[in-house]
């Protein structure tokens, strides 16, 4: 099917946070946008993250000056931007005899740190003795510790909900975003790209639709979206796996995030305070398979407990405690000699002058630095086609849910029967845009709840359905209520949210019981035990 009527001056291909950034980017210029996802928004390798907004204090270690200062910058706007779901965390690295960082090598990353960040807003290092780390911590092993360091950096709790606010607000300044809406074909003709082809999920027809510039920002899938080229493309991606663990509170468990050499290989990895409950992670580990199947091994997972409890030795963690586990797959550049950690994390922005003039492929980026990397991408689709746009705004303009946040909280605390708990977990998740979700349900008040700490509204299944494109349960559990990263993943409120999405869906009674299974069968590739 071919509707010639459906030209574009940019069709972006990969809804995950560089997709959604580079469509809001480009529509807020002007630009005639479509985003196209296979599956949902943000459920890809941006789910999958550490969560963190951050320098990235390791890449010092491999002289990437200019991407720890782009980071810290990025770090920034993001605290401002999108204050609603970019907090302030505080981290401790412990230093213990031996280890491969000591003392004076750590403390000259923590002045870099802070030298590269110079106007930041939050406060500089401190170093500590080994007394003062432990009174903060009493937790920690002892055993040959001789201090520590002290420093801050940003974590985005629901890093799906960027995503969602970048894909709303690309949305609202025109754009044409589409999820389950997979590129099965891009053509070339003379060197230089034409149209392309994606399949309607609604409809389930081929639309073919027309543009200058086409911007593969897949993730660790890029190859594969070269791979419906009418043309021998050729491949990028050489991703590498990282794992995290997730658990609830233990004895001895940390009172804000740790940053921890492993005794294993020498690895930094996190233990982050987290949703709850802690988040423990990553690995890093070449990966040659398909990105949808990757899952994190058994070995990851011993890893990761044994390293936590060498460093909490009262936590005495096992696969029992796991709440739940995920893998992703970072999408660097293919080197195949070196260690994992030394591939770079700085973007690449390749364009394909000599196969496909107008294809522009995504190699890389951080969830920190998206923004940024959007705005290089959308400068580099206008100086090609010679589009006529506007300045850049995502440089000052908020995300939408990060406009007159005091405003909207005193505003929910006049709202009838929304418990404190319950305002604390809208305005973190939806922002200032927790009263348009109310006004929206158009319900009387006191509002009912979901779960029995009254703190999930039945009001917010109507809003994910209706303004923030949620086709499936499993959508609006683990990517827009955020319920689905809870410790039981949701599974006490599901069926009632399903009945709920029902009624405003049109789910008849076998695709309820469909969407459940389909929950069911998402929740179980992250559990560690049986149901």
């Amino acid at each position: 099917m071919s509707d010639d009527s459906a030209q574009y001056d940019i069709v972006v291909v990969g809804g995950g946070i560089n997709g959604a950034g580079i469509a809001r980017d480009a529509a807020l210029r002007g630009l005639r946008v479509l985003l196209l996802e296979k599956n949902d928004f943000g459920s890809g390798t941006t789910s999958w993250s550490s969560r963190l907004i951050h320098g990235g204090l390791r890449y010092l270690e491999y002289a990437e000056i200019p991407l720890v200062f782009e980071s810290l910058h990025e770090r920034r706007r993001l605290r401002q931007l999108a204050a609603h779901l970019v907090t302030r965390l505080r981290l401790n690295i412990p230093i213990y005899k031996g280890g491969r960082r000591g003392k004076f090598v750590i403390r000259l990353g923590m002045i870099a740190y802070d030298l590269l960040s110079i106007g930041k807003k939050i406060p500089r290092h401190r170093m500590l003795s080994r007394d003062e780390l432990v009174e903060e911590e009493p937790g920690l092993l002892r055993d040959g510790l001789v201090g520590g360091a002290q420093y801050f950096d940003a974590q985005v709790t629901f890093a799906e909900r960027l995503v969602i606010e970048n894909i709303i607000s690309a949305k609202a300044a025109g754009a044409d975003v589409r999820n389950y809406s997979p590129v099965i074909g891009i053509n070339v003709r003379k060197g230089k790209v034409c149209n392309l082809q994606f399949l309607d999920h609604q409809s389930g027809d081929e639309i073919d639709v027309a543009a200058p510039v086409i911007i593969n920002a897949a993730g660790p899938w890029v190859d594969k979206v070269l791979a419906t080229v009418n043309r021998e493309m050729p491949a990028f991606m050489g991703g590498t796996k990282g794992s995290h663990i997730v658990v609830g509170r233990f004895d001895g468990a940390p009172r804000s995030a740790f940053y921890i050499e492993a005794h294993e290989d020498g690895r930094p990895f996190f233990i982050i305070p987290w949703n709850q409950q802690f988040l423990i992670g990553t690995t890093d580990i070449r990966y040659d398979g398909d990105p949808a199947d990757v899952a994190a091994s058994d070995e990851e997972l011993d890893y990761l407990l044994n390293e936590t409890n060498r460093v909490f030795p009262s936590a005495r963690l096992s696969r029992a405690d796991i709440h739940f586990a995920y893998a992703g797959v970072r999408p660097l550049p293919r080197r195949d000699k070196g260690p994992e950690s030394a591939i770079t994390r700085k973007h690449i922005i390749f364009k394909h002058r000599k196969d496909a003039r107008g294809l522009i492929s995504i190699i890389g980026g951080k969830l920190t630095t998206y923004r940024n990397l959007a705005e290089q991408a959308v400068d580099a689709a206008v100086r090609f086609a010679g589009l006529d746009a506007n300045d850049c705004e995502t440089r000052s303009l908020p995300l939408p849910g990060a406009t007159d946040l005091d405003d909207a909280r005193a505003r929910l605390e006049a709202l009838p029967g929304l418990s404190p708990e319950c305002i604390e977990r809208l305005l973190g998740i939806y922002g200032s845009c927790a009263i348009e979700m109310i006004e929206s349900a158009e319900v009387e008040l006191p509002v009912s709840y979901l779960d029995t700490d009254r703190t999930v509204l039945s009001a917010e299944v109507a809003y994910a359905i209706r303004h923030e494109l949620a086709v499936s349960l499993t959508d609006i559990m683990h990517r827009r209520l955020m319920v689905g990263l809870r410790a039981d993943q949701g599974v006490s409120m599901a069926k009632d949210i399903a009945s709920i999405a029902a009624g405003i869906a049109g789910w008849d009674n076998a695709e309820r019981e469909r969407q459940l299974k389909n929950l069911h069968d998402y929740n179980s590739r992250f559990r560690q035990q049986p149901d």
